[in-house]
């Protein structure tokens, strides 16, 4: 099984078209079996198609991307989270060419008031892969020292939904791995078993170099974006992609692409 995550950056990349096609590109080259977005915005006064989605919803305009190349292999499930800059629905998106046998989305902050930008939605789905069920979820986590929305108070929501099913978490933390005694640390406490320490081949990790959006200040290098399973699994390879070398940037945040044997 071939897994990827991604924060998109959507809306916020120049030529945003021409990298939606690329990732599409990318996607149909490396057939991911799952794929789990953030930062997947739709614009608010945006034509709407449906009671969610607008004509420019990003996972919408990359879905019409991927038909072109194979029509409806892959479906996906978007919800939006909070509004971001003034102008955006921003949401969190996952794309699989499984069946989706069931999905959802829940706020894992206190805050539930869309408008605020620190408020957090976390979307799931529940796959059927080779007569098994599996859970995914795609995350867009807080930061470690925030008191208003505590980072322990968001995994602590996620937790209590993963029940025996084999359940992979992923996605932007917002807590580097390289930092001891924070939010990565914590994701270990609570049994979560990263993807990166399990691989037999990976790199070194980096997702970030330098500053971003909500990394103002920062110098260093970061691995933000993570692979968790809650259940030891056999990991054949891990590496970042989208970073100038495996692949074009096409966003602020470098991807993470996986293979796994979930049979073993």
């Amino acid at each position: 099984m071939k897994l990827l995550t991604l924060n998109c950056h959507s809306w916020q990349e120049e030529n945003q078209i021409d990298k939606i096609k690329y990732l599409a590109e990318v996607i149909n080259q490396k057939d991911y079996d799952v794929i789990a977005l953030q930062e997947v915005s739709q614009s608010v006064i945006a034509e709407s198609i449906d009671s969610k989605l607008k004509k420019d919803n990003f996972a919408l305009l990359l879905k019409e991307e991927l038909d072109r190349y194979s029509l409806n292999k892959y479906n996906f499930y978007w919800d939006f989270s909070h509004i971001g800059y003034d102008v955006y629905e921003e949401g969190l998106a996952i794309f699989t060419k499984h069946k989706i046998i069931d999905s959802e989305s829940f706020f894992v902050t206190r805050n539930k008031n869309r408008s605020y930008w620190k408020t957090r939605k976390i979307i799931r789905i529940r796959i059927s892969y080779n007569d098994r069920e599996l859970d995914f979820y795609s995350c867009h986590i807080g930061w470690w020292n925030d008191e208003e929305e505590p980072f322990k108070n968001q995994i602590d929501n996620i937790m209590k939904r993963v029940d025996e099913a084999t359940t992979f978490i992923m996605g932007d933390f917002n807590n580097s791995a390289f930092v001891k005694g924070e939010g990565y640390d914590y994701l270990i406490e609570k049994g979560l078993k990263d993807l990166y320490l399990l691989s037999e081949t990976k790199d070194s990790g980096v997702t970030v170099k330098g500053k971003i959006a909500g990394w103002d200040d920062n110098e260093e290098k970061l691995r933000l974006d993570l692979m968790f399973c809650n259940k030891e699994i056999k990991v054949m390879t891990i590496k970042v992609i989208f970073n100038g070398k495996n692949k074009a940037i096409i966003s602020d945040h470098y991807g993470v692409e996986s293979e796994i044997d979930i049979n073993f």
